[in-house]
């Protein structure tokens, strides 16, 4: 086989490849999408307690956490600002609307170690889990840069109720 022809066929699977992949995510895209963020401010009346700048890793479904979702606004990593308030807390990502997670929405919040593709020291990670209905829990994947995913999750961690933690 010549140099051109070797050059053929790597870039025709090259394309493939890239083919397949779109295609993949447009089907999981219509798969989440009768999911929605909860996108909007918390209430007038809540008392910011605590911010934490970091990495907004993926949003998965509940105990699955290399299973992304693809959710409008959640479907790709991004640099994050986590507002933990008396009423709940606000993920805000550049570029995406508020995304406001109300205390009722609230399941849990701990640490992890592993999300779809980002595999981190023990605990490095803090998983909030919240219902995204009335019937779906997910998970949503956090790392803080100036704290430890163990303060943020123990920051959360008041915030839920009794009647919100039955996942």
């Amino acid at each position: 086989m010549t140099r051109e022809g070797a050059l053929l066929v790597m870039a025709a699977v090259a394309v493939i490849a890239l083919a397949l992949l779109a295609w993949a995510w447009v089907r999981r895209t219509r798969r989440d999408a009768r999911y929605t963020a909860p996108v909007g401010e918390l209430p007038d009346d809540a008392v910011e307690t605590a911010v934490f700048p970091g990495l907004y890793v993926a949003t998965t479904r509940h105990d699955e956490p290399l299973e992304r979702l693809a959710i409008k606004g959640l479907g790709f990593r991004s640099r994050v600002d986590v507002t933990v308030t008396t009423a709940g807390v606000a993920l805000d990502l550049p570029g995406q609307p508020r995304i406001a997670l109300t205390r009722d929405r609230l399941v849990d919040a701990a640490q992890a170690t592993v999300a779809i593709d980002r595999v981190v020291e023990a605990g490095g990670l803090t998983r909030v889990s919240w219902r995204i209905d009335d019937e779906t829990v997910v998970d949503t994947y956090l790392r803080p840069q100036d704290a430890s995913a163990k303060a943020l999750a123990d920051a959360i961690r008041p915030l839920i109720t009794t009647t919100g933690s039955d996942a």
